[in-house]
């Protein structure tokens, strides 16, 4: 039986989400276009190529090769030397000129503060007078980028942060100390995208100092400070930014797409035409939507003729579902299973919001009951043993969603630190154009608790191979997505940046991945168990999936 098309239902997101909300909220105020300018000076000079040949600060103390190179972690904290006399007059001179920024203080610097440490270098990819635009390849680092061809802003954050990680792992201390000083001065939670990216790589690397036993030299609130993330704001501002930044962004609001579409269309065909009741449909909730991704669904199956579906169950499991990685946690007081089960009575349909632990999901309901496990950006840092366990509850449909390229397990903490910077660089960076460079409190909750990968000391899995290895190896094959699911999800997408695409490889059990300026961010993908007699979703038009 055809399933019905649900790219009619995503322009109603708006509305779905106000009705199941107690207070209402304006969601989308009108921008003002404010396009980011990368400061000239910046790739005029050499702060991030400075040869580390420097001994006059060597570290005394051996440091066991387990241990973080910097310091013992369970060392008295000692702080890093201090900023010459110099440095820091001049430092407090631009701090008392309120009108000396960014420029001033590049400027500044360039005039023998460092000068013992200046080398010649070879020209920075991109022109220091590259706005933020449309179009360029974006993503990717220095060198990946320039042979990936195409135009590139100028990424001057990374080229900061990426040498300081690199230093802590040398024990460099004086380098250290040095990029510390620089990014002190431009760091900031406001401006485009380097200059937050800036502070929020600052105040991770500042906590893994003080993991290791060291403090910061010149550390102010702003290194020592968490800033405010999910779990620390107030409630209301919690949603209100939660559902800002699926009207905005593609991030999320994406792949649920995806997800709903393809449950919906197992739902209706385990009902098999029937009329009257149909079977009860029990979603296990392991994401990060915290309840925003359920009404569209909800409304869509309210509006099925036949009634396929006779109750809703969604499960949100406690006790074993993997780590809170970010945008996985909720401030105290948060539930929205109340407001979602009001605004399931308001349009007829019987809803229950529940959590359980491991031993109430087991199998239980053969053949009562469509079993659906829904698994977005939490699976990663589970591991075999999560899958392991979705495998034994039977599932008649897995949906993992999950970052693309995050497994850096081994590779070193600088060289993690570098991959994670990129990927917050691709969400600040698509925030700027989701906001059209807008400040809202919103705003800089939802960029503080995306910063929280760069303080993650592993990684979160492997990409799309890495994944396809796990879900095989514990007795499930891939499945196609259909063709509604596609074109809703296609359809979804028109309607942001044009920066983003999708992204589907040949093949009836492809992937389907959400792309930001030519990089990949996250895939999405269904899979079944190997042994269960089903009917695959009709593969979708390949070459129509694709955007152009």
């Amino acid at each position: 039986m055809e399933a019905p098309n649900l790219s009619s239902h995503h322009v109603h997101n708006h509305h779905h989400l106000m009705d199941w909300l107690e207070d209402s909220i304006t969601f989308l105020p009108t921008f003002i276009n404010e396009p980011y300018v990368v400061p000239d000076e910046v790739a005029h000079y050499d702060w991030w190529s400075l040869e580390q040949n420097q001994t006059q600060h060597q570290i005394q103390a051996s440091v066991p090769a387990t241990a973080t190179p910097v310091a013992s972690a369970s060392a008295k904290p000692e702080p890093l030397p201090e900023t010459p006399k110099s440095e820091v007059s001049k430092k407090r001179k631009l701090a008392s000129n309120p009108t000396a920024g960014p420029r001033q203080r590049v400027a500044a610097e360039s005039q023998g503060e460092f000068e013992e440490e200046r080398k010649p270098t070879p020209p920075l990819l991109g022109s220091g007078k590259k706005g933020y635009g449309r179009g360029n390849s974006g993503g990717g680092g220095g060198a990946a980028a320039a042979s990936a061809g195409g135009s590139k802003e100028v990424r001057w954050a990374e080229q900061l942060l990426n040498p300081l990680a690199a230093a802590i792992d040398a024990a460099n201390l004086s380098r250290v100390q040095h990029l510390l000083y620089v990014l002190q001065e431009l760091a900031s939670p406001t401006g485009d995208a380097n200059h937050r990216l800036a502070f929020y790589g600052l105040h991770a690397i500042s906590r893994h100092l003080s993991n290791a036993g060291l403090s910061v030299p010149g550390g102010s609130a702003s290194t020592t400070t968490p800033p405010p993330a999910f779990a620390t704001v107030e409630p209301r501002l919690f949603r209100s930014a939660l559902i800002k930044f699926h009207e905005v962004s593609p991030w999320f609001a994406f792949p649920n797409c995806l997800a709903n579409a393809s449950i919906l269309q197992v739902a209706v065909a385990a009902a098999g035409g029937r009329a009257g009741p149909g079977r009860t449909l029990h979603v296990v909730d392991v994401g990060v939507s915290h309840g925003l991704q359920w009404p569209t669904l909800l409304e869509a199956l309210s509006r099925r003729a036949g009634a396929a579906v006779g109750t809703v169950r969604i499960t949100v499991p406690v006790g074993w579902a993997p780590a809170a990685g970010p945008f996985a946690a909720a401030p105290a007081g948060y539930d929205f299973g109340p407001h979602l089960m009001r605004y399931a009575k308001s349009i007829d349909l019987n809803l229950r919001v529940e959590r359980a632990d491991t031993a109430a999901l087991r199998r239980s309901s053969v053949g009562k009951e469509t079993l659906v496990v829904c698994v977005q950006f939490r699976a990663g840092r589970a591991g075999p043993g999560f899958v392991r366990m979705v495998r034994e509850m039977e599932p008649d449909l897995v949906v993992v969603v999950e970052m693309e390229g995050g497994g850096w397990s081994g590779e070193g903490w600088a060289r993690g630190f570098e991959r994670r910077a990129e990927v917050v660089w691709r969400f600040l960076e698509s925030t700027s154009a989701a906001f059209k460079g807008k400040d809202c409190e919103e705003r800089r909750v939802v960029e503080a608790e995306a910063a929280r990968w760069l303080e993650e000391e592993e990684g979160w899995g492997g990409g799309t191979d890495e994944w396809r290895e796990m879900m095989e190896g514990a007795g499930f094959r891939a499945d196609g997505f259909g063709e509604e699911a596609v074109e809703a999800a296609k359809g979804l997408l028109r309607k942001y940046d044009g920066n983003w695409e999708m992204r589907v490889p040949c093949g009836a059990d492809a992937v389907v991945g959400l792309w930001w300026k030519g990089q990949p961010v996250s895939f999405c993908s269904l899979w079944r168990l190997e042994h269960r007699p089903t009917t695959s979703f009709p593969a979708a038009n390949t070459a129509a999936a694709r955007r152009n």
